[in-house]
């Protein structure tokens, strides 16, 4: 079934001229309502949408996908010296989120795809807001994963874990979450990043010099992650 959707996005927007391409068709409507947004990212997620239709995914360029911890990276095309970098960083938002916006993805292809998700599902999760299961937060990234293999098969994606924070109630369940995918990275099509051992002091919680709030990065923290990104970077120049 997602396939043949596939196949009848693609036809209906290759049926325009080069000028004519109806773009508003890659991304969920303003009305789509995101399962376990909160009251914030229900606003800000549809802002965020009509930004990105103003500024379409480069073709074959990198794509940084994710929640607040993106988003406040800014440009990054600037943190690692590359063009064609697009930010798609969206504050608040889960997996299911991720879900709903991939068709431009899909569309664009862009040769590679840095993907960092699941903290604001394990937020829904821990305050019984939703979020159902850490099993649940595990197969949607699963199916993120396996979504940009068949709608753009020559994307490679890397999947970031999760980031340690302040919480020590998060520590667990982030650490089952990136042990799942470090164990699944030769199961699925996709590299396994691990920034998590750069940012976590030894009770398992983010180190205080890197973030400014607890769980958001400041300047040193994007710049530890831009090192962890560096080797990887390289080879895609």
């Amino acid at each position: 079934m997602k396939k043949t959707l596939l196949v009848l996005l693609l036809a209906h927007l290759v049926s325009f001229s080069q000028n004519e391409i109806d773009y508003d068709i890659l991304y969920p409507d303003r009305s789509v309502l995101i399962k376990y947004h909160n009251d914030f990212t229900k606003n800000h997620y549809p802002n965020r949408i009509a930004e990105f239709k103003k500024n379409p995914l480069s073709s074959m360029g990198i794509v940084f996908l994710g929640n607040s911890i993106t988003e406040e990276g800014g440009d990054w095309g600037t943190k690692i010296n590359m063009d064609g970098v697009s930010n798609r960083g969206i504050s608040g938002d889960t997996t299911d989120g991720i879900l709903e916006r991939l068709n431009e993805v899909f569309f664009f292809k862009p040769k590679a795809i840095f993907i960092l998700i699941g903290l604001n599902d394990l937020w829904s999760f821990h305050n019984d807001l939703g979020v159902p299961s850490i099993n649940y937060i595990e197969n949607n990234i699963i199916k993120i994963i396996k979504a940009i293999n068949n709608g753009s098969p020559e994307t490679m994606v890397f999947v970031q874990s999760i980031l340690p924070t302040r919480n020590a109630f998060f520590v667990s369940h982030i650490n089952k979450i990136n042990n799942f995918l470090k164990r699944n990275k030769n199961k699925y099509d996709f590299e396994f990043i691990d920034l998590y051992s750069s940012f976590v002091d030894s009770k398992g919680l983010i180190k205080f010099d890197l973030t400014y709030d607890d769980a958001h990065l400041n300047d040193k923290g994007y710049a530890v992650w831009v090192e962890n990104l560096r080797e990887i970077i390289s080879l895609l120049n």
